[in-house]
């Protein structure tokens, strides 16, 4: 693997505090992501389903996680069943985890090989009640018209057990997972210092005339040689107008002097992520409108930023959000305040220039899971992303960073990362 191994007290104390979730006398089954093609005989790069990940630790295909924790036999309650590997997958594929290298990873004692989950979840089920499923739940997106591995599952039990009463593996994981503990919050940190170098090498490398690709390729070199797994997400490198396209990601322009850049990227490192935003002209000097603008959002970041903290609510900090945002709105001319002082409250004059939300629970998923009618908690890592975008101008600009919440405020995790002006245009300078 590429990421150093992973101490599997973190998945004991995961599964651990997962089946004492559990309604009594159910199975939980979990299973892995399948391999995703493209055309022909091509593939995708393999991702792991988060929630077995979480659970186990195990990053590979063809992997299924049961835990029984009120089983009578003590070889039942938590089982892992991985793909046996041959000397014909070894010459095509490479090596397989081994049963020894699958319990030292998860730290669950008994491992079995795939083809054998059928026969021995029969010798279980008829004692359950109940079985505890996955499914992609998501409260900010929506899988659609795509049937996974975990969707089959789904299918398969409710024909085999049909009298068995149906759980949810979303309702526990999404209250766990958004609290991370101290080894989670390193690998987060990890992913974070990995973006901070990346972002660096971006900078020295933006001139006019570069492609947007060609400022990705700069970040995609030091993330693959740091030993990331991958973008956190397709980047986003948006430069000019570009940059008001909340999603653009093509990043097939050319970079235009005179013109300021929208890096919105992440870091992927064993399986957490980074998510974070910064924006910097293309000929390493900011324009007096787009130093206006840029300092009216980072005074936004760093006010906002204070709002994430123990007992918030997520409704509470983005209404506030908007508050910042509008009063600076305000400040650099695009809206007038006797006209913010008679507007529909229930339609906002600043979504004009900022359409989204700020704050988002960040983890194994960039969107992590967690349900935003939960107050902020001490352990939670949200990102805080305000912006301002203005078309007939041809600026877009975001800030991003991600906080970790604390007993005192919070700690920013992508403190490292170069967010004033002074010091973006002084890195720039250098190389030119």
């Amino acid at each position: 693997m590429r990421y150093k191994q992973i101490s599997n007290t973190l998945f004991i104390n995961n599964r651990s505090r997962f089946t004492a979730k559990m309604k009594p006398n159910t199975i939980a089954i979990l299973t892995s992501n399948d391999i995703k093609h493209n055309n022909a005989d091509d593939m995708m790069g393999f991702t792991q389903n988060n929630d077995l990940f979480y659970l186990s630790g195990i990053d590979q295909a063809e992997t299924v996680l049961v835990l029984y924790p009120d089983a009578v036999k003590p070889e039942h309650r938590a089982i892992l069943f991985v793909t046996e590997t041959s000397e014909q997958i070894k010459i095509w594929d490479g090596d397989k985890l081994t049963k020894a290298q699958a319990s030292d990873i998860s730290g669950i004692k008994r491992v079995e090989w795939i083809q054998d989950f059928e026969k021995t979840l029969q010798l279980m089920a008829f004692e359950a009640d109940g079985f505890v499923l996955g499914h992609n739940e998501h409260i900010k997106r929506i899988t659609y018209n795509q049937q996974t591995q975990q969707d089959r599952m789904i299918v398969w039990i409710k024909e085999k057990y049909p009298l068995h009463d149906l759980h949810r593996v979303a309702t526990i994981t999404r209250e766990l997972r958004p609290v991370k503990s101290d080894i989670e919050i390193d690998l987060m940190q990890k992913a974070a210092d990995i973006s901070v170098e990346s972002f660096k090498r971006a900078l020295r490398a933006t001139k006019p005339g570069i492609m947007e690709y060609e400022i990705e390729a700069e970040h995609m070199y030091h993330l693959t040689k740091s030993g990331g797994l991958r973008h956190a997400f397709k980047p986003i490198i948006a430069s000019g107008k570009n940059a008001c396209a909340l999603h653009y990601n093509t990043n097939d322009d050319v970079c235009k002097d005179g013109d300021m850049i929208l890096m919105d990227f992440g870091v992927c490192y064993a399986n957490y992520n980074s998510d974070t935003t910064r924006c910097f002209p293309v000929n390493g000097t900011f324009t007096e409108r787009q130093k206006e603008v840029y300092a009216a959002v980072l005074h936004c970041l760093k006010e906002g930023a204070k709002l994430l903290k123990p007992g918030t609510l997520s409704a509470e900090y983005e209404k506030q959000m908007g508050k910042l945002v509008e009063e600076q709105l305000i400040k650099i001319g695009l809206l007038q305040a006797e006209d913010v002082a008679k507007q529909d409250p229930e339609q906002p004059l600043y979504k004009k220039y900022y359409m989204h939300n700020s704050a988002h629970h960040i983890g194994l998923d960039v969107h992590d899971v967690g349900l935003y009618s939960r107050p902020f908690e001490v352990g939670m890592v949200l990102t805080c992303e305000p912006g301002i975008y203005i078309p007939e101008e041809g600026i877009g600009c975001r800030l991003e960073n991600d906080y970790l919440i604390t007993e005192d405020g919070n700690r920013n995790l992508t403190a490292a990362m170069p967010i004033e002006i002074e010091d973006i245009e002084l890195i720039m300078k250098k190389n030119n």
